[in-house]
Order: structure tokens, then sequence, then C-alpha cells
């Protein structure tokens, strides 16, 4: 307790050693505040795109990538990282490019191997976008603004939602083989519980049970399912071995530039968001935020976030990024000690040897999920709208927010349009258009980002 300064409200800062037992609680706690951020996107991603029994082994790979991560970011091997308790999750961002090029090739006729292989070639690749942003991130903020950030983080949530209430109500799955059981009043009900229960618990007065209340919310959600005998643990049985082996590429490399635009885009966003996050970080830990000291921690820590991303394409996961559910985890422990980083690195690539708890996590029924990821999705909406209301609302960039939410949910709501569109116009640059505007993300990123760029200051 020695470490605290008079005028901190932290008791341990960011280059102090606490003693070995406050290290380990304080990272159990921020394992428990991104365990199941992490793990999500990799249960939905697989239950979307029918991975089947790759999907344990995925799971084990993003917490050890996770692991990985953090420890780069709080340690800096050879200047890369951001030097602060910056844990690295599987980003949602992502999601619904990912889920995009993994149905590019699964309508070429591709299997999970070669689903898996065109969506780590695109984002290995699509990394380097990132990599490279970092180096200039001065410079970028002035194109990428808060207008524009806000814009597509709305979109981003506000799309996923989608795949939340898809899951409460029993899967894609269900939705196309079974449509009969979707949404059945089962269903519902684990959905509903899940939610009711992270409710509960996220306005509880306990910051322990608040933190973790979504963790406690799949737990209810599960053991209401196992009494009603909707877990399927079969995919336990399918584990072969005790010990998960990371092997770079294991499903192979392959890349398409249509399934690779919408990622590249994501890329170019989630650079500024890495760098609030980060900055949010330094807020917390009492450091600098302006100054050449900041922005070389910026630079650093979104280099970071892009190395990360490639070291998790080569090792068989998806992008990852900067979580910022974690800086809360900082400001209640009083903990900001980086070596911290190192103990939440550990514990999550301990819990990636095991494939058995990925094959848990995969019993895990789709309304149990989609009862904790339609809050979770809709909190990145809101994120997104908290940006947008730091931004002045005059007609310029109301117009530019219109238009770009107009096309961006235009094409959600409307698939038609674009199917119809791209078959009209037909040959190669059809196929572009599809690809590109049947995200919406993608659509209305293009449009936030163009408008931004031409229209003038008023």
């Amino acid at each position: 307790m020695s470490e605290m300064s008079e005028n901190s409200e932290l008791i341990y800062e960011l280059d102090a050693t606490p003693p070995a037992q406050e290290s380990f609680f304080a990272a159990l706690q921020h394992v428990l505040a991104s365990f199941v951020g992490i793990i999500t996107p990799t249960l939905i991603i697989g239950g979307v795109l029918g991975l089947g029994s790759e999907v344990p082994y995925l799971i084990s790979m993003a917490l050890m990538v996770s692991g990985v991560g953090t420890i780069i970011q709080a340690k800096r091997p050879m200047g890369i990282g951001a030097g602060l308790i910056c844990v690295q999750g599987t980003s949602f961002a992502f999601l619904s490019s990912v889920l995009a090029a993994g149905f590019i090739a699964k309508a070429n006729g591709g299997g999970p191997d070669e689903i898996l292989a065109m969506i780590f070639g695109v984002c290995f690749l699509g990394a380097f976008i990132e990599i490279g942003l970092s180096q200039v991130i001065g410079k970028l903020k002035k194109v990428i603004t808060p207008l524009v950030t806000g814009t597509v983080i709305t979109i981003i949530g506000v799309s996923l939602i989608k795949v939340g209430m898809t899951d409460l109500a029993g899967g894609q799955w269900l939705l196309d083989n079974k449509p009969e059981f979707f949404a059945s009043t089962e269903n519902l009900f684990l959905g509903f519980l899940v939610m009711v229960s992270v409710i509960v618990f996220n306005s509880s007065k306990n910051q322990w049970l608040r933190l973790s209340s979504i963790v406690i919310g799949l737990a209810i959600g599960f053991v209401a399912a196992l009494i009603m005998g909707k877990a399927n643990f079969s995919s336990l049985a399918s584990v072969s071995s005790v010990v998960s082996i990371p092997m770079p590429f294991k499903y192979g490399f392959d890349f398409d530039f249509l399934a690779f635009l919408p990622v590249a885009i994501i890329y170019v966003i989630t650079t500024i968001e890495s760098s609030g996050d980060i900055t949010a970080n330094s807020m917390i830990c009492k450091q600098d935020i302006e100054g050449e000291t900041y922005m070389d921690r910026i630079k650093n820590g979104v280099l970071g976030d892009g190395i990360n991303s490639a070291i998790a394409a080569v090792f068989n996961t998806f992008p990852n990024t900067t979580f910022s559910q974690n800086n809360g985890v900082i400001q209640m422990t009083g903990i900001a000690s980086k070596h911290v980083g190192v103990w939440i690195g550990a514990i999550l690539i301990v819990l990636g040897l095991f494939p058995h708890v990925g094959a848990l996590f995969r019993a895990i029924p789709n309304p149990v999920l989609g009862g904790a990821t339609v809050i979770m999705f809709a909190t990145v909406a809101i994120a997104g709208i908290k940006i947008l209301a730091t931004v002045d609302m005059n007609r310029r960039n109301m117009l530019i927010l219109a238009v770009s939410f107009g096309m961006g949910i235009g094409v959600l709501l409307v698939p038609d349009f674009v199917s119809h569109l791209s078959d009209n116009v037909g040959g190669t640059a059809g196929k572009i258009i599809k690809s590109v505007l049947s995200s919406a993300i993608t659509t209305g990123g293009i449009t936030v980002i163009i408008l931004n760029l031409i229209l003038g200051k008023r």
C-alpha cells in the first residue's frame, strides 16, 4: 500500500510491483470482465458458419492469443505496445465482416477448413493496414473524426443486434432447419432469464457483482438449460487432445479481394477506436494525455493491436483489439501496475491450453448466449451514440449522419436492394457491389468517410 502517492486514487501505480497475491486477484478480475467478450465472437461465428467440432480449438486459440497480446501490450517488447494494462480480446467490430468472408468461401463450396482459411487470410493481410496506420496516427485523426467513428460503431452495434436476437430465439440453424421451434417458449425463457439476471446483477451496489454480471447471467442460464435438458455436451466427447497445440495457419491460407475490403475498412475504424481506449486507460493510470510521450504511447499501443491481430490470424483466431471494459477494473481495484498485465496474459494462456474449456462453452445453448449478447451488442451501439453526443450537430454533420445511417441501416433492413442491384449490374462490378454494400457497416462506413472528406467544414 506504500506505493500509493498522496494525490492519486491508485493503490499501485503504473511502474509499481504489487505482491503476487494482490497481482493474481487483480488479474482474475480483469479475466472475469473480459472472458465472455473474448470467446463470444468465436461461438457466434462457429454457430452461424457451421464450424462444429472446430469451435473448441478456435476458443482455445482465442484465449491464448489474447493472453500473448495482453503481455505484449504490458511488456512492450521492441517498443511494441502501450506499456499499460491493455487487455486484448476478440473484436466484435469485425463480426459482420468475418461472417461475410466466411459466406463467400461457403458459397464457393468450401467446408470448415476453406472457410477458416479465407477468414484468417484476409484478417492477416488486413492487420498490416492497422500496423501502417499506427505510424501516422496523428494525421489519421484529422480524417477519421468522432463523427466517423461514432457513426460506424453505432451501425456495428445495430447490425449485431440481429445476430443476438437470432441466438436468443434459438439460433440460425434452428431458423433454417426447424423454424417451428424458433422463438419457442423454452428458448425465450432461457434468453430472458439471462437478460433479467444480467440487469439485476448489473444494478447491484456491489462493484464485483456489477463487474461479473454477464458471467453470472450466463452461469444462471446454463444451469437452467441443464435442468431443462437443453445443454449439448457432444462437443466435449469430440475433443481428442488434452492440450491445444498452436499451429500456424492450421487451416491453410486463402484470399479474396471482395472478402478483404469490408475487413480492411473495419481495421481503419478500430485504429481510432483503440487510440481512444488507450487514452482513457492513460487517464485512469495518471499518465499524460498530451505531448510527445502520450503520442508515442498511442502509436505503439495501436501498433501492438495490429501486430496482435496478425498473430491472431496466424494462430487461427479472429482480430484482436484493446478492451475498454478493463479500464473500469483498474478504477475499481486501484491497481494500474503494468505487471498485472503479465498475470492476466498468463491466466488466459493457461485457460487456452485446455480445449475442454472451449468445448464446455460450446455446450451453452444459443438462447442463453443470445440473452447476454443482445445487451452486449446494444452496448456497442450506445458507445457509438456517446461518441456522436460529443459532435456539434450543425447542418453539415446532421446531413452526413442522415445519409450514412440511411444507407447503412437501409441495406440491413432491405437486403434485396443489394442482391438485385448486383444482379442487374452483373460481372465483376456486380460482385464488388454485392461484397461492399451487403454489409451495413461497410456501406455506412464508406458513406460517412467520403462525405466527411468532400463536404466543407460548414
